[in-house]
């Protein structure tokens, strides 16, 4: 595995929605080469496109890659030697670009209206011939571009070469080559002054000395535009490396229909930074056919451009939750317990209050680790901690009991656990399971009155280490509850 030297990469979003995972994992991408090869990973915002910013789009993305430990050394909050980190901040810079390039005579004002560009389109459909910029406005004279000045809006297009070929050398892709003759001459300036992707992108990665561009595969067909602007320019490109797409496990385009869209998205969801970072990573890369587990620090020193795939990458929602669920068992007590006070904090829970007791949760957290898949499955395991229990009486009885049974074995298990001198789980345990075959029962019948009485629940955490954290006061109030609500079913009841 080779390490390219004076690495200086960058993540540059569109502020036109959220985080989507396409964006992310090129962040990440962009980030472990970075980091891995002691190279720079800067934030840069593309705002260019004024008619579709939202509004908190950039905080958004900027929170997403917080959570997920992704660092920059350059960009907003953190400044650089290249500021300003936003396109719409440097606009002066593009008009000098592009004012250099008419001067060169490799860009020209184009003054077709929309409505001219929009019938010129059609009429080339109809013909079936390349749908394109016909260049009407290159050819006119400086006589002609002078007459139209105080006219209709312009814009400014570059002049691409008529003929021959451009190819690009691409980390990923090896060489791919494209006809000058169907790439139009691309604006460079909108009428509003502002900047396209492609005049803004190749001067920000210019100036900012931007070695190595890791982008989406969609990006692909504006590298020959690129490519020309750089030579136009007279500046070195960078080395290229458009990522594979993500596709769906359809292999039809991912989408909301998939699941969620964005990583904000995910991490509501309860999902934790570690497995999305290491999922994310194997979306297009891997290390060999069988590693599937890594750190970030793992991943910073295995990641490399060569193991990233041509294919196309699969989205595989079960793997997500797998892996999800491996990182909860993997934290410490005190770790989970902090991520779910830190998850209830930011997302509250509909069944209780949050609470912020991180020694009662880290007690707590043992309790439910193996039966989660996501920190939102906690909450409904662990309610009946954090407010009363209600419940159908009628659940309380278990398979081949009556009322009568259930109330005989609540009414022992509360003298049993009563007289206990320590309310422990081993303790607990061992005076309950005696008592099931005293009183003709399974220990699963006697245990599951007792797990509904506690809980409310049928299905809760280990029953014995749940009511030693309730605590005897609570556990035989819980009982007492349930004996009441038991008795007055039965009184209704039909015998």
């Amino acid at each position: 595995m080779t390490r390219p030297a004076n690495v200086r990469v960058r993540f540059a979003p569109s502020p036109t929605g959220g985080p989507h995972l396409g964006n992310i994992r090129t962040a990440l991408f962009n980030w472990l080469l970075a980091r891995g090869a002691g190279g720079a990973f800067m934030v840069r915002i593309e705002d260019t496109d004024q008619a579709r910013l939202v509004h908190g789009a950039v905080d958004e993305t900027l929170e997403a890659l917080r959570w997920l430990g992704i660092d920059w050394d350059e960009g907003p909050d953190v400044g650089g030697r290249h500021a300003p980190y936003y396109q719409s901040q440097r606009l002066d810079r593009y008009h000098a670009a592009a004012g250099n390039l008419m001067d060169a005579g490799k860009a020209y004002p184009c003054y077709c209206t929309p409505e001219r560009l929009q019938q010129m389109r059609a009429e080339q459909a109809r013909g079936k011939q390349h749908v394109g910029y016909d260049r009407r406005c290159r050819a006119l004279t400086a006589e002609e571009r002078r007459a139209r000045q105080d006219g209709a809006p312009s814009v400014v297009r570059f002049a691409m070469p008529k003929d021959g070929t451009t190819s690009l050398k691409d980390v990923v892709r090896g060489c791919v080559s494209f006809e000058n003759e169907l790439i139009d001459d691309f604006v460079l300036l909108k009428s509003d002054g502002f900047p396209t992707y492609h005049l803004a992108n190749v001067v920000d990665d210019h100036d900012m000395e931007i070695s190595h561009v890791l982008r989406a595969e969609e990006w692909l067909p504006s590298a020959p535009r690129h490519l020309r602007l750089y030579e136009a320019f007279g500046w070195t490109p960078p080395v290229f490396a458009h990522l594979p797409i993500i596709l769906a496990p359809d292999r039809s385009k991912l989408s909301k229909r998939h699941g969620a869209a964005t990583v904000t998205e995910y991490r509501e969801m309860g999902y934790l930074p570690q497995a999305m970072t290491n999922f994310l990573a194997l979306l297009g890369w891997s290390l060999d056919d069988r590693t599937e587990e890594f750190s970030a620090d793992e991943l910073i020193k295995a990641f490399s451009l060569e193991r990233v795939s041509r294919s196309p990458a699969v989205f595989d929602s079960d793997k997500l939750v797998w892996l999800n669920g491996h990182y909860i068992r993997r934290l410490t007590h005190r770790d989970l317990a902090e991520a779910l006070l830190d998850f209830w904090r930011r997302y509250p829970p509909a069944e209780f209050p949050p609470p912020r007791d991180l020694d009662l949760m880290t007690r707590i957290a043992p309790l439910v680790r193996e039966r989660l898949k996501t920190l939102r499955d906690a909450a409904p395991l662990v309610q009946f901690l954090f407010k009363k229990v209600d419940y159908d009486p009628s659940v309380l009885v278990q398979k081949r009991m009556d009322e009568a049974g259930a109330l005989d074995a609540l009414k022992q298990a509360r003298a049993v656990l009563g007289a206990l001198p320590s309310h422990d789980a081993a303790s607990i345990e061992g005076a309950l399971r005696p008592l099931a075959g005293k009183l003709g029962l399974k220990a699963g019948q006697l245990l599951g009155v007792l797990r509904v009485a506690a809980t409310g629940l049928k299905v809760a955490p280990p029953l014995f280490e749940t009511m030693e954290v309730l605590g005897r006061d609570r556990t035989l109030a819980a009982i007492d509850d349930a004996l009441d609500k038991l008795s007055a079913y039965s009184a209704i009841t039909p015998g």
